[in-house]
């Protein structure tokens, strides 16, 4: 009930009167009847919140985005917005740590049936720049080839707000989504396959980005 509030009555408003999102092929997005894969390019803080609200409210505990322990649960306040309000899949990065898989977390979402949300680059990267996708959704598609895995294009966000800033610069944004794919063939190919479809998006949409 916390987190669907603070969507409807905080982050929501924030969409559409500060950003002025624009959102196209939005019928592409999973319907929360069963599990799903959501990848997308990271530039902001803003980017998870964004891709949360574009479910309906009812879909937003199924969906589950994937985010580093090490910063998100650093201290009790941030630790309990992002386990109660973002809903996250806390990862440890480091290797190793806990003799624990990193992808036993969203394993476990997938198999619940609901919606993993999913930063391919790893990191937050600079404005408008699509960094290299690491190995992590490619061993988490390869391990569910049945799931549908939705790429989408985020524009403008991270001029909003870019790693490092903690002030918003009210600034257009875009959100593409692609269409599904499944897992095939091997997985650094389908990797690769996936960061061609965000930036054919972007090429598409006149809003190229490069590494």
């Amino acid at each position: 009930m916390v987190q669907k509030l603070f969507f409807l009555l905080v982050f929501r408003p924030l969409v559409l009167l500060v950003l002025g999102l624009n959102i196209r092929n939005r019928e592409r997005l999973p319907t929360g009847e069963g599990p799903a894969i959501v990848v997308a390019n990271h530039n902001s803080h803003l980017d998870t919140f964004v891709l949360m609200s574009l479910f309906r409210l009812r879909h937003l505990p199924r969906v589950r985005p994937v985010a580093a322990a090490d910063y998100f649960l650093k201290n009790p306040l941030m630790r309990w917005f992002a386990l109660n309000i973002m809903n996250i899949v806390p990862v440890v990065r480091k290797a190793g740590e806990f003799n624990r898989d990193p992808l036993a977390g969203a394993a476990q979402v997938l198999e619940s049936g609901d919606i993993v949300v999913l930063f391919p680059e790893g990191t937050r990267g600079r404005a408008e720049e699509l960094s290299t996708f690491r190995n992590g959704v490619g061993l988490l598609a390869e391990r569910f080839p049945q799931v549908p895995i939705v790429p989408i294009f985020l524009h403008g966000l991270g001029k909003v707000l870019p790693k490092g800033e903690g002030t918003f610069v009210p600034f257009f944004c875009d959100v593409f989504v692609g269409e599904a794919r499944n897992f095939h063939g091997d997985r650094k190919t389908f990797v690769k396959q996936l960061s061609s479809d965000i930036e054919a998006m972007a090429r598409d949409s006149g809003r190229p980005v490069w590494d």
